[in-house]
């Protein structure tokens, strides 16, 4: 075995195992993130209802209660106290439920990461293919080539999974941003 027959079964070795390895655990990452988007689909729309339901149901003890305040007489202050009281829980509500909204832009960013992790997969794939065409009768020359090749694919799926990949939610906090409640 010579040193030049090393090197090129060392470099189809290491373009198999980046490969496969990173295959592996892209397909895990991308499983995660699916699995998440799924559960954080479901408690969003559970914590939507849940209070949708609190809301509807202070409204309506807002209103029994006004019908019984009506008939007590309340003076200016004791008024003024319940108001604050009322308009207290509903910004309350309302923040809560501007927060559930931004599930939405949660799972964009998740669609665009998968997104990003396939085309990572699709770039160790082209690795793993040039892998396959390495052999112990390569030249130095050779390979000198099919590394430039390597390179030349890489940068150019890279530029392509950067331009398809471009940050289309902006949103950095929950507390910027136009979110209209329902």
């Amino acid at each position: 075995m010579t040193s030049e027959t090393l090197h090129v079964a060392e470099l189809r070795s290491l373009l198999q195992e980046l490969a496969s390895n990173g295959e592996s655990h892209l397909a895990e990452v991308e499983a995660d993130l699916s699995q998440t988007t799924t559960l954080l689909a479901e408690a969003i729309e559970k914590l939507g209802i849940s209070f949708f339901a609190i809301h509807n149901a202070v409204l309506a003890q807002q209103k029994a209660l006004d019908v019984m305040l009506t008939a007590q007489n309340l003076s200016e202050t004791e008024a003024a106290q319940l108001e604050v009281f009322r308009q207290k829980i509903a910004d309350e509500v309302g923040t809560a439920v501007t927060g559930l909204q931004f599930q939405d832009l949660t799972a964009q960013l998740i669609a665009r990461i998968v997104k990003r992790i396939a085309g990572l997969k699709e770039l160790l794939t082209s690795l793993d293919e040039y892998g396959d065409t390495l052999n112990h009768a390569s030249s130095n020359e050779d390979i000198a080539k099919l590394l430039e090749s390597i390179n030349q694919t890489l940068r150019f799926k890279s530029n392509v999974l950067t331009t398809e990949s471009r940050k289309s939610v902006s949103q950095q906090d929950m507390d910027s941003g136009d979110i209209e409640l329902f």
